[in-house]
């Protein structure tokens, strides 16, 4: 996401309208990661100017920054809720090509950073570190050897579960369980796509993934899940914005034309995640 001004432009370089935030913080999103291969769609001002306008809607972020002060305060994002405090952090594999103008940075995957960054964040004695990684190669339903190897590296450095995106597809989801501690630890090779203008076979949907920690002499991972959505077109759905659907809605309150196109996305990924995943399942809205 760039918020880079007008004009508001979409593929290739994207720059979103400011009332993108408006709306999402009323939707009730309050934390953003910010790293991703369009980060620098619009150059240094468009990083800048998405960087203040987070600032001026109080939402939380992390990934790109204006100097390297501000990424040494706010590296990592510390989240404080109900007496659980999280350390989020937030890297790409890239930003298609477009070189960082310093004094600008953008989090990439660098092994020598992260494992610093992890480092500080554990200094902070947090209950749980997340990274969101932008990663993977796009449009393939199976994590590619970096990310398995990566999301084994984040572990055993300290990390305590890992998310992934970039892919435009969905990959499968790990909840792993330490054999000496039973710790348990999910990894999610790809959200797949919230919301979007794609149509391609497997890129209409995406993930939500829910996690319930519980805390009494240490911190656990005691339940998660998640749950399949899709994103009904106006070409499908005769309304003129996209709608955003949960898989399991009724057959008869989805409209007609989206019906098969639906089904499809929701039975090529349960049948990757019937394969593929281990120690989760999925729940329904309805």
């Amino acid at each position: 996401m760039t918020l880079g001004g007008k004009p508001y432009t979409g593929y290739p370089a994207f720059s979103a309208p400011d009332e993108f935030l408006s709306s999402i913080k009323a939707a009730g999103f309050n934390v953003l990661v910010t790293a991703n291969n369009h980060s620098l769609d619009r150059g240094a001002k468009g990083l800048e100017r998405t960087v203040q306008l987070l600032d001026s809607f109080q939402l939380a972020h992390t990934g790109v920054f204006i100097n390297p002060e501000e990424r040494e305060r706010s590296v990592p994002l510390i989240l404080e809720k109900k007496g659980f405090r999280i350390a989020l952090l937030n890297y790409t594999y890239g930003t298609n090509g477009i070189v960082v103008t310093p004094p600008n940075i953008v989090n990439y995957i660098d092994t020598a950073i992260i494992a610093r960054d992890i480092e500080k964040s554990i200094s902070l004695s947090p209950d749980a570190i997340i990274a969101c990684m932008h990663w993977g190669d796009e449009y393939m339903s199976l994590p590619n050897k970096e990310q398995v190897f990566l999301a084994d590296w984040l572990l055993s450095k300290g990390v305590s579960h890992v998310i992934g995106s970039h892919p435009h597809v969905v990959q499968p989801i790990e909840v792993r369980q330490d054999s000496l501690t039973n710790d348990k630890h999910l990894v999610v090779y790809s959200l797949g796509n919230f919301i979007s203008n794609m149509s391609a076979r497997r890129t209409d949907g995406g993930l939500m993934v829910r996690m319930e920690l519980v805390k009494d002499s240490t911190t656990r991972l005691s339940k998660c899940e998640y749950s399949l959505v899709w994103t009904a077109r106006p070409v499908q759905s005769g309304r003129k914005n996209h709608q955003l659907l949960p898989v399991n809605l009724p057959i008869d309150s989805i409209p007609l034309n989206a019906r098969n196109s639906l089904k499809i996305f929701t039975n090529d990924a349960r049948t990757l995640f019937n394969r593929h995943n281990k120690g989760i399942n999925e729940y329904t809205f309805y």
